[in-house]
């Protein structure tokens, strides 16, 4: 990469394609028919790819294309069809969520580069340090990190950085929102987010609309990034239109190139598309009420056509940004000119007919002055030479020549030959049988005062990392296996999360949860345990055997999988299902409940947030908010009765709100396959998502 930053601009359609090139985007991203974020977007057809592909690549503009939704066993190989198509059109990357389809194009197309989707919810040292060696070119980090912790990345590891600066901004970590998937079926890991969050949730004291936040604008912080390590600003948008596209994209270049972005520009841009203003509270680390906001109606009036007139006049022409080198020479008695462009040549000559009229040379002044005339193009002209003595033609012919030549180099441009994909048969698996005997339980505590005797005979106890050290060794001496729960959420406390860990485990404490890349790097170099949480989002069995070689005792299965799909799934690692808990349904940075005029509430107890139907949704903050906040479910998943259709080696109760006697009473109603007394979901079970 250069020392200027890239500026990434997104493109749901043709229109908003050459909007962002025209505005003066480095590179762009877009998905195709399927398997990107954003099923909703307008997206491409295979042969719209193609043509895209093309129009960029002769402009000098790079594309990435989406291939970052998590994938089920039946669908992996469309996915490597089209991947396989990728690479012989071909694009610059691919971005990538699901770590099986990640391992499998490692194996098919290693020249490929493979960029980890922000879907992967990396925001620490440790997880980007692991993705690299993995094999990712390029990481987009997560919208959460403030600038010193992208510092912190960039200083300690060597790999491209790709950060948003301007768009949505949703409530939870990207790759850790199942709210969609809970309420409606539709996963927004999966490209289906149907927003539920921007509907009415209410928190005490709150405006009603506490899981939305302002869209957020680092534009005017672009050289700050690239000073902390990031490489490409990146344009959130590919469902928003075209207009907005271009002034994002033109707003971005100015502020790469070092140049003051106009308060009218700025103007526009609010008024195109925000939700009462922006925020960079994020970037800053002034988290709280100032960060949240809706779509009002008088953002969606200040979009005028006066407005969108004018943007569209940012993309209405052609960007002359692709500089061409002309050499005209006599030869022979013909006119040759030679167009050149990064080690493209082309050469077009013209020669009079023997009976044409005979014309006075155009002198070289005069033939600058036409060859110069590239409107219409993506070229300017950086260079030219002419014979001192001009050509002897009309310059009607010169002028042909130009245009004849200019077509050529930029026909030529749009020809590179394709990324090696080697085809491989999908890599075979044994069914899977489950053990015969009861099956083994393993909780997951909130906190040790949840612990009840019965769950000493547990297959597993997980309770938080930071539990008192005088509880674990106590819980210790009952007899539980202890697995040292770690935060999904690690922002910016990754060094003292390493330090505590190594403090455990010279206590004797050597099995850890994982919920996160970066959590299981920190495991493999300090040589513990790795147990793998739901929130790792495994959906296929070359995920579960991915996981399995990087080093996992056991998973938890995300639950966003059926029980008939768990049940397809091969061997790799022990595999887990939450059979009983209020699945978190977000993690976030922000937490809900300060959406109020007194901030943090410094909550003993969960928070409620009300939804529009006066459901309860119980919100849980760890370490004071260092290690993340959590949405809960209002009612729990419930597979107690349903335990002969679990195609797992153990079953996952998590305790969130309970108190010890009520834990006990679930483990034993578990245990006991009976139906449970209160209110409770089959969660995604029967259902799946789409």
């Amino acid at each position: 990469m250069s020392s200027t930053m890239e500026v990434l601009a997104p493109a749901g359609g043709r229109e908003a394609l050459e909007a962002a090139v025209r505005a003066g985007a480095d590179a762009v991203y877009l998905g195709g028919p399927q398997f990107g974020a954003r099923a909703n977007a307008q997206n491409f057809s295979l042969e719209e790819l193609s043509e895209a592909v093309r129009y960029c690549r002769q402009r000098g503009v790079r594309v990435h294309v989406t291939v970052n939704t998590l994938l089920k066993d039946s669908e992996l190989p469309e996915a490597l069809e089209f991947v396989r198509y990728l690479c012989a059109i071909p694009v610059d990357a691919v971005l990538v969520q699901d770590m099986g389809l990640f391992s499998l194009l490692r194996e098919r197309a290693p020249k490929l580069a493979l960029h980890a989707s922000t879907q992967m919810s990396l925001h620490t040292p440790s997880g980007v340090r692991l993705i690299k060696e993995l094999g990712a070119r390029r990481v987009v980090l997560a919208r959460e990190l403030s600038l010193e912790e992208i510092r912190e990345i960039g200083d300690g590891v060597d790999v491209e950085l790709e950060s948003f600066v301007h768009g949505a901004l949703c409530m939870c970590v990207s790759g850790q929102c199942y709210l969609s998937a809970m309420l409606g079926g539709r996963s927004g890991n999966r490209g289906q987010c149907a927003q539920p969050c921007r509907l009415p949730f209410g928190a005490k004291g709150g405006t009603g609309h506490d899981l939305s936040l302002r869209d957020l604008s680092f534009i005017n912080s672009i050289g700050k990034l690239r000073e902390a390590g990031v490489c490409s600003a990146k344009i959130e948008g590919r469902m928003k239109r075209p207009e907005y596209v271009a002034a994002a994209t033109v707003a971005c270049r100015l502020a790469a190139d070092g140049k003051p972005v106009p308060a009218e520009l700025s103007g526009a841009l609010e008024a195109v598309f925000s939700r009462s203003g922006f925020t960079d509270g994020y970037l800053t680390g002034h988290r709280g009420a100032g960060m949240f906001g809706t779509r009002t109606k008088e953002d969606v009036t200040a979009a005028t056509e006066k407005v969108l007139s004018g943007l569209r006049e940012l993309y209405r022409s052609e960007r002359q940004a692709v500089p061409v080198e002309l050499a005209l020479t006599m030869e022979e008695g013909a006119a040759v000119l030679r167009a050149s462009c990064g080690g493209r040549c082309v050469f077009v000559a013209a020669k009079p007919e023997p009976d044409s009229p005979i014309y006075n040379s155009i002198p070289k002044e005069r033939c600058i002055k036409q060859l110069q005339k590239t409107g219409g193009t993506p070229f300017f002209v950086q260079s030219i030479t002419v014979p001192e003595e001009g050509v002897p033609m009309p310059v009607s012919a010169l002028n042909k020549l130009r245009r004849e030549a200019l077509d050529a180099l930029l026909e030529a441009r749009g020809n590179v030959k394709p990324i090696p994909f080697t085809e491989l048969p999908m890599p075979s698996h044994k069914a899977y049988h489950r053990p015969k005997g009861e099956l083994p339980v393993r909780v997951v505590l909130r906190d040790a005062a949840q612990f009840c005797p019965e769950m000493a005979g547990c297959e597993g106890v997980c309770l938080p990392i930071e539990t008192d050290a005088v509880k674990l060794d106590g819980l210790r001496d009952m007899g539980a296996r202890l697995i040292l729960d770690l935060p999904r959420a690690v922002f910016g406390s990754e060094r003292e999360l390493r330090s505590l860990i190594e403090e455990r485990k010279a206590m004797g404490f050597t099995e850890y949860l994982c919920g996160n890349l970066g959590t299981l790097q920190l495991c493999r170099e300090l040589g513990v345990t790795a147990h793998g949480s739901f929130s790792l989002n495994i959906a296929n069995t070359p995920a579960l055997e991915f996981f399995g070689r990087l080093g996992l005792e056991s998973a938890e299965l995300s639950f966003e999988l059926s029980g008939r799909e768990i049940s397809g799934l091969g061997t790799g690692v022990r595999r887990g299902v939450m059979a009983y808990g209020r699945q978190a349904l977000m993690l976030t940075r922000n937490c809900p409940l300060a959406n109020s005029p007194r901030g943090c509430l410094g909550c003993k107890a969960p928070g409620l947030l009300t939804d529009r139907k006066g459901a309860s949704f119980p919100v849980i903050c760890r370490m004071r908010g260092k290690f993340g906040v959590e949405m809960l479910n209002s009612v729990p998943i419930w597979l107690g009765d349903l335990q002969d259709e679990l195609s797992t080696d153990f079953a996952v109760l998590r305790f969130t709100v309970e108190n010890s006697v009520e834990s006990g009473e679930i483990l034993r109603a578990f245990r006991g396959r009976e139906s449970l007394n209160a209110a409770y979901t089959r969660g995604l079970f029967k259902r799946g998502v789409v």
